[in-house]
């Protein structure tokens, strides 16, 4: 496993999403003729998205080894729906994309729930550690955050112009995100694990 510097990962994570951004600011009004079919900007874009986040997703597996489940999921989600929108010539199957994997993940923390197993815990105790009553609030409020976000993703591609829908998935709903996070200091901080005792020997050094 190769060592990562702290700047690669945000770079790997959002440089697919602001290429997306860029391409379609730069060519959302334009039309391109691929083979005799007129394809707009918001086809380019994706078109560009989809080897770029396969791209980012073989080198942080490179350096690190492992993805987590949300990355592997968004990948097979943007190759597939994504894969559709530039086939199928249609921008829906991209604009859908988000709502699944919310709704996905919302289902899977509902399920660990139900079963009374923690596992937004498994994934995220190393870097965050919390009593188990700790992890299930969290669960519980990240579950209901989840499916509001798939319920915003619904009404802005459906309501709104593509330019709007692009802006809120590249700033609106990474900024919502951050804002749960934050919002959740509180809850850290109540249930934070104490930290663990140094040992005899390591008070003897």
């Amino acid at each position: 496993m190769r060592e990562m510097k702290p700047w690669v990962k945000p770079v790997l994570d959002l440089g697919p999403l602001v290429l997306f951004f860029v391409l379609f600011m730069l060519y959302r009004n334009d039309t391109f003729v691929i083979g005799g079919e007129s394809y707009g900007g918001f086809i380019l874009a994706t078109a560009a998205l989809i080897p770029a986040l396969i791209v980012a997703a073989g080198i942080q597996w490179w350096l690190t080894g492992r993805l987590a489940p949300m990355q592997i999921a968004t990948l097979v989600l943007v190759v597939v729906f994504g894969g559709l929108s530039v086939w199928l010539n249609d921008p829906r199957f991209l604009k859908i994309k988000p709502t699944i994997i919310y709704l996905l993940f919302a289902a899977i923390l509902g399920t660990g729930l139900a079963l009374r197993r923690n596992w937004l815990g498994a994934v995220l105790s190393e870097a965050l550690p919390m009593t188990e009553l700790g992890w299930r609030r969290l669960t519980v409020r990240m579950t209901v955050f989840l499916v509001l976000l798939a319920l915003s993703n619904e009404i802005v591609w459906r309501t709104q112009s593509e330019s709007t829908w692009v802006w809120f998935e590249t700033f609106g709903l990474p900024a919502a995100l951050f804002v749960f996070l934050m919002a959740n200091a509180g809850l850290y901080s109540a249930h934070a694990l104490p930290p663990a005792e140094t040992s005899d020997d390591d008070r003897a050094v």
